[in-house]
């Protein structure tokens, strides 16, 4: 059924009811117990509203409640405006009729059909028991005794056969009235009317508990109270874990246990969580918890009774701590000015507990806070503090501590009269109370931040904060706020102690770019100087400070003018104080890999004054000692960092090269691949690959005959398709160790990472768009691998992979690829590796038919849709025999070629000249040239050829294009001249290229002039036709 097609009904009727409940006060209470119907329908219906299969009959059910609404409405109405001249004869009919109203609701739930709130059961189940209970309701507006009355007992929420039901209702566990019913309740409310009315207030907080009925399943059967974590024992019979556990540890041997309401011996103390129960219990509990609020603001409002008022007080602070959304909706209805105004009242215990609702409220809620100080008076809560009381001084305190945490509280707490010599005094009397005296010295600690307050604590003799803010507080304070000059007087110049304090403070601080400049140009000599200090808190204070100054970059610089970097290097490696190995290691390493990745001058760094500079082998030999004996995940993640910056000197990089050759430092490097630390790996993966280009084939070597390598570095993304930073590096790794490296190839291909790289390849692309940061590196990588294999295509097995896999097509599809210009160069350098053997692997025709091979299907990402897969035996023109993409890696097969020539339209060099590579195999002598030409000429391979000519500058594509040309004139005969001759600038740019080329190339320039009748005189700089 259409929903909308009744949802002004249902918006309609949601608003009526709530006009009802709203205009019945609680004092009337002849109405209460139709109010709280009312309040059991609503949800009811708001459920009916959301079922996701509302029955055919939903409009006509709306409209009937509606109708009955309407009707309870005006009988309302008109009972305000009689009250309270109401006569007994009026009230009698208005009774009656409303009950004719409720019960006439009841038929209407009635005929909701089952099956409509599907998946809800307890919904089901509240809608037919109170149906049932609308239908037989009874309202009796005579004087009656609370005794005489009865009322409907629910069904358990939870039936059991009637022999369980009869054991149980018979244990005496059992034997209080469990089942709590609104109908009874609010009778007695309305058979109490004469009585005094305090005494009858007092019921009112527990009607909102039962909003909805409580069963006897919600009951744990030893306490007697709700369930918080319902669970079952082995018996089947349910209680809440604190109090079975307790009960099991009763028992001294486990054979004694028994079950505390069957009795039954019990062999077990596993506990099964009751969690269809425990949601229930939770729900039910939600549910109720507003209407409880509400029910506690009327009680507050009232304020009839001391007992009244104090258990909605704890209601009330229940509720706020069970959920922070009960906190918003009590502050939401007004419980806050009412809550103040308990202050004053005359009960110890409920001003106690108002205190303690207020400190709830108030707790990490600096608007709520704002809140307190605009409604109450500070001086009332200051005058608290001398309560004879000591519950009350507490809770006051206490209060005062959480308030005075904001500035705009302190001030008014500290300019209320009298209340910081409070404070002090109650400070000062640690013996009487110890508890009030660390709280008002608190209070006071957090009062010190207004500058008046400091002056009023003086004034009554308290100059400690006075003090403290004319000495450090202040050069602090000035420090927080920018001014760091201050501190860094006191921190060069002032006694030792004042240094220390103020170095201490200094590594804490968080500093902006700016501060960290100022701080590296006035400091860095006294904070290296401090570093080496026997002090070790000072030492550790510098070194805090030292460290985040050199995170900016622009400090390198300074930092290396000052001394730091020889500092550093000692304290990584010979540091020593009264014979004693100084544990600054991490620290030192730190601060060294942040200064070198400054981009500072490395040649001319000294390290020790022996002369060994930054970039000697004393300073790589000893890191990667270091290295080798270090079990410290951070620091070797620095020292990575400065190995790192190391080889961007020529000088350095052949040092670290001729260490990695050796064949212990090599595995120690491979072997940190396998560390647990994230960030290490990266860190040593990205040296590994700067290093690959000097010892590629030693690290694709040591790396298989490393554990658990090289497969590991092939990791797919996880379910949210994140790439990480490990995983793009990884693949880079692999993809730039030396391709043609057989044993690295071959280890991969035993590893079977080929079908993960084309899933993972798959998933990229499927996705359309680049879902991280590292996503393209990753791809490029994952792509390089796949290339590998086609540098080794001699080996069987990596032959049989390529054919098995399909790469023909893969690299034809990946040549499209627009988010990566190193995903095309690197598939066109496939493309081309395997055309290579095309003109091998070409075969003629067999006479004997052969037997029919299972075709392998790529994905579908990966499949050609425009590709005619063959079933006839076709011969290619160029290579001579039979050809197919998937067995010979065929280029016109795989109508690859169109693809390769649109990419000489490229702008990136690279790309196009990995793609005229590819092209030229097709213009290899071992090929039938004619046939290639005549193929390339039709797809107008000469015009993307010029226009690689006339475009680029770069001597390589130069070469290739004039190679090509050639090829086309001197093949291609008569009908390559002509369309090569109609081109109006070739002539001039083949001038300027035999003007400005290589010899090679004036060669090949001078012979396609010559061909063309176009060859320059030695007066021509420029031809024109």
């Amino acid at each position: 059924m259409n929903r909308t097609s009744f949802a002004g009904g249902f918006e309609s009727l949601s608003a009526d009811i709530s006009s009802i409940i709203e205009s019945v006060e609680a004092e009337q209470e002849i109405f209460v117990e139709f109010r709280c119907y009312l309040y059991r329908v609503f949800p009811l219906i708001m459920e009916l509203q959301f079922a996701k299969n509302p029955p055919q009959n939903a409009k006509e059910i709306v409209e009937s409640i509606s109708m009955n609404v309407n009707l309870a409405k005006d009988l309302v109405g008109e009972c305000h405006k009689k009250n309270p001249s109401v006569s007994d004869s009026e009230l009698v009919k208005i009774i009656a009729r409303l009950e004719g109203v409720i019960k006439d609701i009841g038929e209407c739930l009635c005929s909701i059909p089952s099956g409509t709130f599907e998946g809800a059961t307890y919904v089901e189940n509240a809608v037919r028991s109170l149906s049932d209970e609308l239908q037989k309701v009874h309202f009796e507006p005579q004087i009656q005794s609370p005794e005489s009355l009865t009322s409907p007992r629910e069904f358990d929420l939870y039936p059991v056969d009637d022999e369980e039901s009869a054991s149980t209702e018979s244990s005496p566990v059992f034997s209080m009235p469990h089942l709590i019913d609104i109908h009874k309740i609010t009778n007695q409310i309305s058979q109490l009317q004469h009585e005094n009315r305090d005494k009858s207030m007092e019921t009112l907080p527990h009607v909102a508990n039962y909003i909805e009925p409580m069963y006897d399943a919600f009951f744990c059967p030893l306490t007697k109270q709700i369930m918080d974590d319902p669970v079952t024992i082995e018996n089947g019979v349910t209680y809440d874990r604190k109090a079975i556990t307790e009960w099991f540890e009763t028992f001294g041997h486990r054979d004694d246990m028994i079950c505390p309401t069957t009795g039954m011996k019990l062999t077990s103390k596993v506990l099964s969580t009751n969690v269809s129960l425990k949601t229930t219990i939770e729900e039910w509990k939600e549910r109720n918890e507003t209407a409880r609020i509400k029910v506690a603001r009327t009680s507050l409002s009232l304020a009839s009774s001391d007992s009244m008022i104090l258990e909605a007080i704890i209601d009330l602070q229940h509720l706020c701590k069970r959920r922070r959304y009960n906190k918003d909706k009590a502050l939401s209805v007004g419980i806050l000015p009412l809550v103040i105004r308990l202050l004053a009242y005359l009960d110890k215990d409920v001003r106690c507990e108002a205190l303690e609702l207020l400190r709830q409220l108030a707790e990490e809620d600096d608007e709520v806070k704002e809140m307190i100080a605009n409604t109450m008076d500070a001086w009332a809560l200051i005058e608290l503090i001398s309560s004879s009381h000591q519950e009350i001084r507490h809770a006051s305190l206490l209060l005062l501590v959480e308030l005075s945490r904001t500035q705009a509280l302190s001030e008014k707490i500290g300019s209320a009269t009298g209340a910081i010599l409070m404070l002090i005094r109650v400070k000062s009397d640690h013996n009487v109370d110890s508890f009030a005296s660390e709280k008002a010295d608190e209070i006071l600690k957090s009062l010190e931040t207004f500058p008046d307050n400091v002056k009023r604590m003086a004034e009554y003799g308290f100059l400690e904060p006075l003090l403290n803010h004319l000495t450090e507080d202040n050069v602090k304070r000035m420090a927080e706020y920018g001014f760091l000059e201050p501190l860094l007087n006191h921190l060069t110049e002032g006694p030792e102690e004042f240094q220390m304090e103020m170095t201490c403070y200094l590594g804490e601080l968080i500093l902006n770019n700016d501060g960290k400049t100022y701080v590296a140009e006035k400091a860095s000599p006294s904070l290296i100087q401090m570093v080496q200090s026997a002090n070790t808190v000072l030492r550790n204070a510098a070194f805090k400070a030292l460290v985040q100054i050199s995170t900016h970059h622009p400090n390198g610089r300074i930092l290396v003018e000052a001394g730091i970097v020889e500092i550093m290097a000692e304290e990584m490696f010979t540091r020593e104080i009264n014979d004693q190995q100084m544990d600054s290691k991490k620290e030192a390493a730190a601060i060294l890999a942040n200064v070198l990745e400054s981009e500072v001058e490395l040649d001319g760094i000294k390290v020790t004054t022996l002369g060994h500079g930054i970039s000697s082998d004393y300073v790589v030999y000893n890191i990667m000692y270091m290295l080798k004996n270090s079990t410290l995940g951070a620091l070797n993640i620095d020292l990575i960092r400065i190995l790192l910056c190391l080889t961007k000197s020529p000088k350095s990089m052949d040092t670290i090269v001729d260490v990695v050759n050796e064949r212990e430092a090599s595995y120690t490097l491979i072997e940190l691949i396998n560390s647990p630390h994230e960030e290490l790996r990266i860190a040593v993966i990205k040296l590994l690959i700067s290093l690959t280009p000097h010892v590629g084939n030693t690290l694709a070597e040591r790396l298989c005959k490393t554990g658990g390598q090289p497969q590991s570095l092939i990791e797919c993304p996880d379910k949210t398709n994140h790439i990480t930073e490990k995983q793009a590096v990884s693949a880079k790794f692999l993809a730039t160790l030396p391709q043609q490296n057989l044993t690295l190839n071959l280890a991969l291909l035993n590893n079977n990472v080929v079908p993960v790289i084309l899933r993972t390849i798959s998933a990229i692309r499927r996705n359309g768009t680049i879902t991280s940061r590292h996503t393209t590196v990753y791809l490029e990588g994952l792509v390089g691998i796949l290339v590998r294999f086609t540098t080794t295509l001699y080996e069987p097995q990596i032959m049989y992979l390529a054919r098995t896999h399909n790469l023909t097509l893969v690299f034809t599809e990946l040549l499209i690829s627009k988010s990566s210009d190193e995903v095309q160069r690197l598939s066109a350098i496939g493309l081309g590796n395997l055309s290579s053997e095309s003109v091998n692997l070409s075969r003629p025709p067999q006479v004997k038919k052969s037997k029919s091979k299972k075709r392998f299907y790529l994905p579908n990402f990966l499949s050609y849709r425009s590709l005619d897969t063959r079933k006839t035996t076709i011969l290619c023109p160029v290579h001579r025999g039979v050809c197919s993409h998937e067995t010979t890696f065929c280029l016109i097969d795989a109508n690859a070629v169109e693809r390769l020539l649109v990419c000489f339209d490229h702008d990136n060099d690279e790309v196009v000249e990995a793609s005229m590579e590819a092209i030229c195999t097709l213009l290899d002598d071992k090929v039938d040239v004619v046939k290639s030409v005549s193929l390339l000429s039709d797809m107008n391979a000469i015009q993307y050829i010029f226009n690689v000519l006339k475009e680029h500058k770069q001597e390589g594509l130069w070469q290739k294009s004039l190679w090509m040309i050639e090829k086309f004139i001197v093949t291609g005969g008569n009908k390559s001249v002509p369309d090569i001759s109609q081109d109006r600038l070739l002539p001039a740019s083949l001038v300027s290229v035999f003007e400005n080329g290589n010899d090679s190339m004036k060669q090949v320039a001078e012979n396609i002039l010559r061909h063309l009748n176009r060859m320059p005189t030695p007066s021509t700089t420029y031809y024109s036709m």
